[in-house]
């Protein structure tokens, strides 16, 4: 009975131990023995998701204003795999919000974006590496200004309408944990349009619809335009600025070897600010050049404050 009670004892210690690090340490009050385990974890793993409210009212104001409530959400999650020399990295960011005012509901902010990328270490700061990156919009997106008689919205945008997937096949350079560098000689893009309806040509300055007009680089009686021979460079910065700030960047730049004078280019930065723990300030910034969807710059910029929710099981690296 005693040396089931001795052992029963070391068990619970051990499974105390295991929980806490790989190096299980088991007494049993006589002898002391340090058993090194093999560690399993490769996987790590975030979550990041808040809600962000506005609300404005105004009854006899004689400042004059307009009533306006506005919601968003932002989800930021991923999921890193690492076990010798491979890794594995999915991130996903979504963002998609509202605003309502004198009774009319647009959509204020929508992202899909997903990026997938396996790596195989060569060196200490390089690695092979093959990517997917997906992007696009949750819902229907209406432009108001520039309208035609009797027209209040014109729909521009959908879901899938655009839609792109990148593939991408390159060398990463690490050289350290919070900035990446990626080169891909040959990244094909897919770009899907699954609404024709977002098809239009401009009369005037006017939007008119137009089932023949080229929309976001897809031809007409087409639903998927295909880029084979292209180069894609990708470079990211993710880092804590201090404890309570962040900033992620993300740069992107993608070049149809056929039109080399049309880059695209593309730029996002979040930077969030831990007021307590449940409540942060975010900043957002996108900033897209590409001449499938418009000759002009296009710019989003959000600001924020809201309600979050945070979880990670992300080690902590060394200094």
């Amino acid at each position: 009975m005693k040396k089931f009670i001795w052992l029963l004892l070391a068990w619970a210690s051990g499974s105390l131990a295991m929980a806490q690090d790989s190096t299980v340490v088991t007494t049993n009050f006589k002898d002391t023995v340090a058993v090194v385990l093999k560690d399993t974890t490769y996987w790590q793993k975030s979550f990041s998701g808040g809600i962000n409210f506005n609300q404005a009212s105004f009854s006899n104001w004689t400042g004059g204003g307009t009533n306006s409530f506005a919601i968003g959400a932002v989800v930021a999650a991923r999921a890193l795999y690492e076990k010798a020399r491979w890794s594995w990295d999915n991130t996903a960011d979504l963002q998609l919000g509202y605003v309502t005012q004198t009774g009319t509901t647009r959509k204020s902010a929508d992202q899909i974006f997903l990026n997938s990328v396996a790596g195989y270490k060569i060196s200490p700061k390089l690695d092979l590496f093959m990517s997917g990156t997906f992007n696009s919009f949750f819902t229907t997106g209406y432009r108001y200004d520039k309208l035609g008689p009797g027209q209040e919205r014109f729909k521009i945008s959908n879901f899938l309408a655009p839609g792109q997937l990148t593939l991408a096949w390159g060398l990463a350079l690490k050289p350290n944990e919070w900035i990446a560098v990626r080169l891909s000689p040959f990244a094909p893009r897919f770009t899907f349009l699954a609404d024709n309806e977002v098809r239009f040509s401009e009369v005037n300055g006017i939007p008119v619809r137009n089932p023949n007009a080229v929309a976001y680089g897809v031809e007409p009686g087409r639903s998927v335009r295909t880029e084979w021979l292209a180069l894609q460079l990708q470079a990211s910065l993710n880092r804590n600025l201090s404890e309570n700030i962040s900033i992620n960047t993300r740069y992107q730049l993608f070049a149809n070897y056929q039109q080399l004078d049309a880059i695209d280019h593309r730029l996002d930065v979040l930077i969030t600010a831990k007021i307590n723990r449940y409540l942060t300030t975010t900043f957002g910034f996108i900033a897209l050049y590409d001449e499938d969807f418009s000759t002009n710059l296009q710019v989003q910029q959000t600001l924020a404050v809201g309600l979050v929710y945070n979880v990670s099981t992300f080690r902590k690296k060394e200094k």
